[in-house]
């Protein structure tokens, strides 16, 4: 599979692309099971989420599938109450912001609080048959505790800086909790069949080198470590991490996403020695097949045919993303390394 022998750097005929969110509000069929069953409700059914997992693939010739969830699910295992506004998104219920909030956070148990996420993943493995990988993922340790803390979206991350600066203990047992039910997660899908997993980081983003170095990379490579030991691929993706993607690489992932606000082959020398996924701008998808073919293009120059290359947005596909740009993407990106590759 192209996708997996990418992930460990081995030569491939094509370059393979998925698209972070490629199961998602793009595709006509989505949103007519959406308008039936709330976003939870779909999280929650696995025969609903399995199909959902599995549209994009009808429509694209992807070089994988991810199994449809979201990350914040392992919270309500831990005691972390939270829903969905149609103004805000996700809305913590009892956001923690010090030591006392922190006594009714449990430890999480993937098997116990998320059996249905896991029997996805054995719907998806089993649907496909080994034609394409299955990849699991969670969000890290502190874009959970990001949420946690600041009790949905954030356009300062004021109160987890705060508790950073001004708590680092209860910080630090707020982190050890997520880091190990991450870990648990993962390792949980896994064991259910998916071949890769990956790890989002969307909101590390908003920190300082310093502070990252200091309040998160620990973490991050811990999860990361304990993960790879079952020998899978391990993908780790920090949205917004171009000032600091030499501390990013530290965090000891075989494959590192990076988003578009970075050129490729410069990203890649800050890397070293990894797989490297990304990093077309989803707005391009917007574009005219033009404009989409010229930046393929000079993302796979960038990448100049070196082993391990995954070609992927910067971010998620955009719900106004016209569906016939999804397949021009996937298609040139296959069509233009395939030259490549061939002299």
């Amino acid at each position: 599979m192209r996708f997996l022998a990418a992930c460990h750097r081995r030569p491939v005929d094509a370059t393979p692309i998925w698209i972070m969110r490629q199961a998602g509000r793009y595709l006509p069929e989505y949103r007519a099971i959406r308008d039936k069953l709330s976003f939870m409700e779909m999280c929650r059914r696995p025969d609903v989420a399995a199909e959902v997992t599995l549209q994009p693939l009808r429509h694209f010739e992807l070089d994988a599938a991810i199994v449809f969830a979201d990350i914040l699910l392992p919270l309500e295992g831990m005691g972390i109450g939270f829903h969905f506004s149609p103004e805000d998104g996700p809305v913590i219920e009892r956001p923690v912001r010090g030591a006392a909030e922190l006594t009714g956070v449990r430890p999480f148990d993937a098997r116990r609080d998320l059996p249905h996420v896991l029997e996805t993943v054995k719907l998806v493995r089993r649907e496909l048959d080994e034609r394409t990988p299955v990849i699991g993922f969670s969000g890290a340790p502190f874009t959970l505790a990001s949420y946690v803390v600041e009790g949905g979206h954030s356009r300062t991350y004021e109160h987890i800086k705060r508790l950073m600066y001004g708590d680092p203990e209860t910080y630090g047992r707020l982190m050890a909790l997520l880091a190990d039910a991450v870990v648990d997660y993962l390792l949980a899908q896994i064991e259910a069949g998916a071949h890769a997993v990956q790890v989002f980081d969307s909101w590390a983003g908003c920190l300082a080198p310093f502070d990252y170095e200091r309040f998160v990379l620990p973490y991050a490579r811990d999860v990361v470590a304990r993960v790879k030991q079952r020998g899978v691929p391990v993908i780790y993706f920090v949205n917004g991490a171009a000032g600091m993607l030499s501390l990013v690489g530290q965090a000891g992932s075989d494959v590192v996403g990076v988003d578009w606000r970075v050129e490729l082959d410069h990203a890649w020398e800050q890397l070293g020695d990894v797989a490297v996924q990304g990093n077309l701008d989803p707005v391009a998808l917007l574009g005219p097949p033009q404009a989409i073919e010229e930046r393929v293009a000079d993302i796979l120059r960038r990448a100049a045919g070196r082993p391990g290359h995954i070609f992927n947005l910067g971010h998620g596909v955009l719900p106004s993303t016209p569906p016939d740009n999804v397949k021009y993407l996937v298609d040139a990106v296959h069509r233009l390394s395939a030259k490549s590759a061939s002299g």
